[in-house]
């Protein structure tokens, strides 16, 4: 079976993907301005500090684990942290200061200036992640965002100074979209680190 010969409730299941991704390789120039920015942050230093709701929170996960522990062979271990891993600590920050500060209250005790806050979220209006990001970005963090839809309020209000969108309202398809951007971060920032002259000021824009 091909897609001419496909039943069409199979053939829209893969059309509604086509455009999510193509919109992500349009994106290619920011993808690779972001991955040289946290490469040169990695390079001086810095550490990943991760976080995201529900799903999201997987994913954060998700990309720490792959950036300490590569599963790659002979890539370079790199510094990062999920903010949604230690269940005791979301959840009491919760209980005390509210759910919207369960980020920024821990970018405020455990990030650095010099560090990078990479914040997810499906739809861009979750308020803790639009929290987190606009503290780390207040506190001198490089801040990225991968976002859902037209961006939200993440996107609206400037939160990150490199944002990434999965343009589609299915959640399904954003968190595809999400898991192959981050896949592509993170090839392309150790890309970056193991040729040093690509972190050179202006390079990725040629």
């Amino acid at each position: 079976m091909d897609a001419e010969t496909a039943p069409p409730a199979v053939s829209a299941i893969f059309e509604q993907r086509t455009a999510p991704l193509l919109a992500l390789a349009d994106q290619a120039r920011d993808l690779a301005a972001a991955a040289h920015a946290v490469a040169a942050r990695f390079r001086s230093g810095g550490k990943l500090i991760v976080f995201g709701n529900g799903g999201a929170s997987t994913d954060a996960q998700h990309i720490a684990v792959e950036f300490v522990h590569p599963v790659i062979v002979g890539k370079r271990a790199l510094p990062a942290v999920s903010l949604t891993s230690d269940i005791a600590t979301v959840t009491g920050i919760a209980e005390r200061h509210g759910l919207a500060e369960v980020f920024a209250h821990q970018l405020n005790l455990l990030a650095d200036p010099g560090d990078i806050a990479l914040g997810i979220s499906p739809d861009g209006d979750c308020a803790n992640v639009l929290r987190g990001l606009i503290h780390a970005r207040g506190h001198g963090l490089l801040t990225l965002a991968l976002l859902g839809g037209d961006g939200g309020a993440v996107a609206a209000r400037g939160a990150a100074e490199h944002v990434l969108l999965a343009r589609s309202s299915d959640p399904r398809v954003i968190k595809e979209v999400h898991v192959t951007a981050y896949h592509i971060l993170w090839e392309l920032v150790h890309l970056f680190l193991e040729h040093p002259g690509a972190l050179n000021p202006g390079r990725v824009t040629r």
